[in-house]
């Protein structure tokens, strides 16, 4: 695999007004078939008056899918090949000094989804799910969304003591172009908690999450699945898209240490669980563990970015992932 990764931080006003603004670009290849363009952003105007969140991406995304809950043999996959187009924006406008509220506006576009896996069946019928299933077919959805923020940490990248929480509802609809009309739920809740008063970092990070489709009618790759949250940092340790549902439910909790005095060098170690709902039902039934480990090597003092090497491991599944920057 060959990645590159550029990330840009700075400041639109004074530091103590205003956030540190983030961009980053990350094209890849992993010379299998595998490559993409992701660009994200979060832009903080002069003394926080706007929050400007983009996610855009090209991708050409070959992976595989255990179909709809948990319980299934790793064994039990089916290789989906698309192409993808995605284009988030909010703008968010502060209404209180950490609390921001906003609409936004999100397309995603599944191009000449593959499906035939060389085995003659079809992802309708493994997955057992009829939305955007369709070898051959382009899944489109379009809709406006409205975002609800609280944010009390100065830098995104690395996160200090504070609270982060996101609430996002999107609203798909035929008007604007989508295949169905459909609804969506995303519910994000951090905590970054000292556990010194030395600028040496020693600190426990939680992260919870919950993510529902609302509604009948949502495309199969658009249903809640692990890794596949809006930043993909989900799930260390579990093969992204592992476990799919109508709804997930997400933790996690990380130890970050300095082991020098200048942050130069560091690590973590971390912990999570997921459950995907059963299909039909809603019920979470089987839940999903991971641990691991990490290196962390600063690799920008002023924005304060760490590169991250961690290694995750499950019951039957383990990995190594390189981050610019925090995980969450």
């Amino acid at each position: 695999m060959l990645v590159t990764s550029t990330t840009a931080g700075f400041y639109l006003g004074s530091k103590k007004t205003t956030y540190l603004s983030s961009l980053n670009f990350t094209p890849y290849l992993n010379f299998t078939g595998r490559y993409g363009l992701p660009i994200r952003s979060n832009i903080w105007l002069r003394d926080n008056s706007f929050n400007i969140v983009g996610d855009t991406r090209l991708l050409v995304y070959p992976q595989y899918t255990w179909g709809l809950g948990g319980g299934q043999s790793s064994n039990n996959k089916y290789l989906v090949d698309y192409k993808y187009v995605r284009f988030y924006q909010s703008a968010l406008k502060r209404i209180t000094p950490y609390f921001f509220a906003g609409i936004g506006y999100y397309l995603d576009y599944y191009i000449d989804m593959e499906s035939d896996n060389g085995s003659g069946s079809n992802l309708k019928a493994f997955t057992n799910y009829q939305f955007g299933t369709e070898a051959k077919k382009n899944s489109f959805s379009s809709g406006p969304v409205i975002n609800l923020m609280y944010d009390t940490r100065n830098n995104s990248i690395n996160p200090l003591p504070g609270w982060f929480a996101n609430i996002i509802y999107r609203y798909n609809m035929k008007a604007l172009g989508s295949n169905d009309n459909w609804q969506s739920l995303y519910v994000d809740v951090r905590k970054y908690q000292s556990l010194t008063n030395t600028p040496r970092k020693n600190m426990l990070a939680f992260w919870f999450y919950y993510w529902s489709s609302l509604s009948s009618g949502t495309p199969y790759l658009n249903l809640p699945a692990i890794g596949m949250d809006p930043y993909q940092r989900s799930g260390r340790g579990i093969e992204q898209n592992r476990y799919r549902g109508q709804n997930l439910l997400y933790f996690e909790t990380e130890y970050r240490y300095d082991l020098t005095n200048n942050g130069l060098l560091g690590f973590v170690a971390f912990a999570n669980i997921n459950s995907a709902s059963q299909p039909n039902s809603r019920q979470f039934r089987y839940f999903n563990p991971a641990a691991g480990a990490g290196l962390r090597i600063k690799f920008n003092k002023k924005s304060d970015t760490n590169i991250g090497i961690d290694y995750g491991f499950s019951r039957d599944y383990s990995s190594i992932r390189i981050n610019l920057g925090e995980t969450f």
